[in-house]
């Protein structure tokens, strides 16, 4: 229960927030790896593929069930994400509209992001194939990256590149 209202906590719009909702279907759905019955596993699961679906439908927003997300994720806006059920988000770390967090290549289709903490991922930013992104990052809007990102810096354009070192 702690998670939903640290969840909460982090949400300007609180209750009404369409990314706060998304993530509760997600921790919902990942609530299921908890439970090794198929009795329980069997039944969250279909209930989290429907509400999955709606999420998409309404939201816009679609977050793999395998995904790892850390505390306090912020979807600042919603529609047209996609976050991969192999990527790995750390916490307190930003995401907004048009957001792909995702594989390259179907020859490599688990490989998907890692996320460090406290990354700040800017509207319409493609994230994609095997790379790791350190903390306190901000990803610019429009970004592709496609390679690791060190910790401490500012990336931007096409392909993401270092744009300043942050002060820390």
């Amino acid at each position: 229960m702690s998670t939903f209202t640290d969840d909460l906590k982090v949400y300007r719009e609180g209750v009404l927030a369409q990314g706060f909702w998304a993530l509760q279907i997600y921790r919902f759905g990942h609530l299921r790896y908890r439970f090794n019955s198929k009795l329980i596993r069997i039944p969250l699961g279909v209930i989290h593929l429907i509400l999955s679906k709606l999420s998409e439908l309404f939201f816009g927003i679609y977050i793999g069930v395998s995904a790892k997300i850390g505390k306090a994720l912020i979807i600042e806006h919603f529609g047209c994400i996609i976050v991969h059920g192999d990527s790995v988000i750390g916490d307190h770390c930003v995401i907004r509209q048009g957001v792909t967090i995702g594989n390259k290549n179907m020859d490599d289709p688990h490989g998907a992001p890692i996320l460090g903490n406290n990354v700040n991922v800017g509207a319409g930013a493609k994230i994609i194939g095997r790379v790791r992104i350190g903390n306190n990052v901000d990803i610019g809007a429009n970004a592709v990256v496609i390679k690791d990102v060190p910790d401490n810096v500012v990336v931007g354009g096409v392909p993401a590149q270092i744009l300043k070192q942050k002060d820390m």
